[in-house]
């Protein structure tokens, strides 16, 4: 290697980052969605945010992998990014300042729009499938030149255009900068009035360029199978729990429809897409936030009773924990442990997963439920898979 000529300095790729404050705020509250007025109605009920804390993450893993100084990052003013870069220590230059608080799609449009205008190469963005929507109308033409890369930080995350987690995102930015390989991505488009309704709709909104990495979500959410052998599997799942349900013990049941076949099974009114409560066999909480949940297992607990969690992963991307089931937060998975969690999954699901995953937002809490888990794929059956 020829020795490099004095003054020489790595080119520094030019990075757009962009938070949005606001993402994931209503996920707690079980408001199914953080867009609009249900992001303003979490701030009046006092929501703490969550959005600049993962974009925080995502930036000392930047920094520890040695990137921020290969990076030219460009970025809007307070928390829409400068005030994570300060925090975690990285170099950020600003060149868009945001309105009133709080901010909006606006705000997240006009600061990718003037880090085109910069040359940016890449845009990263810290939210859920508003804000990659927001990227892309910002984007335009550009599209097809300029990669798009999430850092999930939303209630509903759909989308392909997500890393597995805050961290994984900059390990996918690294590896990108070494390859510079391109897949083409899904940005969906979720009707959250429908959602709160206990309706998934989701329509194509449009096709991103983001980088080709293992560590990226990579399909975008599927909807449950509804074939007569696939109903009848989660009928035969539903008749195996509820005889294997103990008396006195609290359950947690979460979203999907696997989970409501148990619900129908003993008789109990179920949210598709929420979160309920059920104890010796009845209705004893409907679409609960995080705080009532949160109160309902710590009583529970002190008075000596058990508490189980019966959650199903995603379709297509096998989250378990930290997707649309955020009200089911660290403080009460650290309740439950892990000894608690029982996962039913369909034999056609699981036959189409990579692998189960868990992003509740805690590392800590994370690194606990990795490892294997059973789940029960029909009557009295059950597989080993891994959780990464």
């Amino acid at each position: 290697m020829g020795r490099q000529a004095p003054g020489w300095r790595p080119v520094r790729r030019k990075l757009c980052f962009v938070v949005n404050p606001l993402a994931g705020i209503g996920g707690p509250l079980a408001l199914k969605g953080s867009d609009g007025e249900a992001g303003i109605a979490a701030l009046k009920r006092g929501a703490q945010l969550v959005s600049p804390g993962k974009a925080v993450r995502f930036l000392s893993r930047l920094r520890f992998l040695g990137l921020s100084e290969r990076l030219e990052i460009i970025t809007a003013g307070g928390l829409m990014g400068e005030e994570e870069a300060r925090e975690a220590g990285v170099k950020a230059r600003t060149v868009y300042q945001p309105g009133d608080w709080p901010t909006s799609r606006r705000d997240t449009v006009e600061t990718v729009k003037r880090c085109l205008r910069e040359g940016a190469e890449i845009v990263v963005f810290t939210g859920g499938d508003g804000t990659a929507r927001d990227v892309l109308d910002a984007l335009g033409d550009a599209v097809e030149r300029v990669p798009v890369l999430g850092v999930p930080a939303g209630v509903k995350m759909y989308s392909s255009v997500y890393a597995e987690n805050p961290e994984a995102a900059a390990d996918v930015l690294r590896d990108w900068l070494a390859r510079r390989s391109l897949c083409d991505a899904e940005v969906l488009d979720i009707d959250e009035d429908a959602f709160r309704r206990g309706e998934l709709r989701t329509r194509l909104y449009g096709i991103a360029k983001t980088p080709c990495s293992p560590r990226m979500v990579g399909a975008s959410k599927q909807p449950s199978q509804s074939t007569p052998e696939e109903e009848e599997n989660k009928r035969a799942i539903a008749r195996y729990l509820a005889e294997s349900m103990e008396p006195c013990t609290l359950y947690i049941l979460g979203p999907g429809s696997t989970v409501k076949a148990l619900a129908d099974e003993i008789g109990v009114e179920k949210t598709l897409l929420g979160v309920d409560v059920v104890h010796n066999q009845r209705l004893l909480a409907r679409d609960v936030d995080e705080e009532a949940l949160y109160r309902l297992v710590e009583k529970h607990i002190e008075k000596g009773g058990r508490v189980k969690l019966i959650v199903t992963p995603i379709g297509g991307q096998g989250y378990i924990l930290g997707r649309g089931n955020q009200q089911i937060s660290p403080r009460i998975l650290r309740l439950v442990g892990k000894d608690g969690l029982i996962v039913v999954a369909t034999r056609g699901k699981m036959q189409r997963l990579r692998k189960l995953r868990v992003d509740t937002g805690d590392p800590e809490v994370d690194a606990a439920l990795r490892g294997y888990v059973r789940v029960v794929i029909d009557y009295g059956e059950e597989l080993v898979a891994r959780v990464e």
